[in-house]
């Protein structure tokens, strides 16, 4: 029997009529002659609503463990009600915690990462014929306290214990049918991939495509699981992430993703010499904020620069602070801040074999006269930032130019 992983997010699961229809493909999936594992999500809205209640009796700084033990309980009460649900349709079923697998973590409350998945329990109820129904985003640290993964932990729990069981495929439920080439909320002419490679799905969820979770993809890719993400709301076929080797004729661009967490910062006027990167880098790091974008211009005499880079929106005004305790050490003569601008990333493992693409780019914002206020490139993509007033025509625009607007 083909052992297939089926993970259902928290749209899937959002109330008792849902649990029950999920009950239902299972049953279907099943009767094709698989075997099944389960990983789910809290029901939709649970797990916001733990946090509030942990931040209102223990603040912003409650003790992290506590922290765990509270909100990863959603999960928990979703794999019983599952298992429940799927006894109900006569399909014998049985929900395994995540200490109980034991899926081992790290001691990283809030946002900890897997080390082994226990599949002796596991195994053992599959070869019952049995359903087993796992809680996503949560673990066990060394100490045997309760341990999450993060926003998105559901999606690596599922890889994860897809890899640990060698299962065929790994099945992602959500509210999308699939990956498409760009967010058709804004592009109406955006068209559902049938396949994507595991480099191309894993650039669109870092540069803000929401359909999987960054960490998810990375550690499919290494393990080598196939994955589909579909919709549990239609029978259609979702979107494959393969292995680059199983697509025959691959697109130059297969994507483009875009991210409004964005924040610009330029320092004007900066001292140009050895060091002055690290010492403007260097707080930012010590303060957790990260850094993307990156762009330097040296003036014509030589002797200063300027320097601007790109930090998540929530960031910014950190980061100016942060600086502001090194402006003498610097030389700047001031920092100035931007919070109303947009990344668009054009993506395709095509791109390693072609050229041409970046002058595309710029020459279809060019026509709509759409300043590029940064650029940064990997072999397979290509990230500008522009002002977030003209996202929507820069989206359109650029599908239509990588012909990949649908009929």
């Amino acid at each position: 029997m083909t052992l297939v992983v089926q993970k259902f997010g928290g749209t899937s699961v959002a109330d008792l009529d849902r649990l029950r229809a999920v009950a239902r493909r299972v049953q279907r999936t099943m009767a094709e002659g698989n075997q099944v594992a389960i990983v789910v999500s809290a029901m939709a809205g649970t797990t916001d609503q733990l946090i509030n209640w942990v931040r209102q009796i223990g603040g912003p700084d409650c003790d992290r463990a506590e922290y765990d033990t509270v909100v990863a309980s959603g999960e928990q009460v979703t794999a019983g009600l599952l298992a429940l649900a799927l006894q109900a349709v006569g399909i014998p079923a049985r929900s395994i915690l995540g200490w109980q697998a034991p899926v081992c973590t790290d001691a990283t409350h809030g946002r900890a990462r897997i080390r082994s998945f226990g599949t002796e329990q596991l195994r053992a109820c599959l070869d019952r014929g049995q359903v087993v129904v796992v809680p996503g985003f949560q673990g066990i640290a060394p100490d045997g306290r309760v341990t999450t993964l993060g926003r998105g932990g559901s999606d690596l729990s599922a890889v994860a214990l897809a890899a640990a069981l060698g299962a065929h495929r790994c099945d992602v439920f959500t509210d999308v049918e699939g990956v498409y080439t760009t967010d058709p909320r804004i592009v109406a002419k955006a068209r559902k991939l049938d396949r994507i490679t595991y480099e191309e799905m894993l650039e669109m969820a870092s540069l803000g495509a929401k359909v999987l979770e960054t960490r998810s993809v990375a550690l499919a890719m290494q393990q080598q699981v196939r994955l589909q993400v579909l919709s549990s709301f239609t029978d259609q076929p979702g979107t494959l992430v393969v292995d680059e080797s199983e697509i025959v004729e691959q697109q130059i661009v297969s994507g483009i993703a875009y991210s409004r967490d964005e924040a610009k910062i330029t320092l004007v006027g900066v001292d140009d010499r050895p060091g002055i990167a690290a010492t403007i880098f260097g707080p930012l790091a010590e303060a957790g904020i990260n850094v993307d974008m990156i762009v330097q211009s040296v003036s014509s005499d030589g002797k200063t620069t300027d320097l601007t880079f790109t930090v998540r929106r929530g960031d910014m005004a950190a980061a100016v602070a942060t600086l502001e305790t090194v402006r003498t050490e610097l030389g700047c003569r001031r920092i100035d801040a931007d919070g109303e601008v947009v990344k668009i990333s054009v993506i395709g493992v095509g791109m390693r074999s072609h050229a041409g693409i970046a002058h595309t780019m710029f020459r279809t914002l060019a026509e709509r006269n759409i300043n590029i206020e940064a650029i940064s490139t990997s072999e397979i993509k290509i990230s500008i930032l522009i002002d977030e007033a003209y996202t929507e025509l820069a989206l359109r625009a650029l599908h239509t130019a990588y012909g990949l607007d649908g009929a």
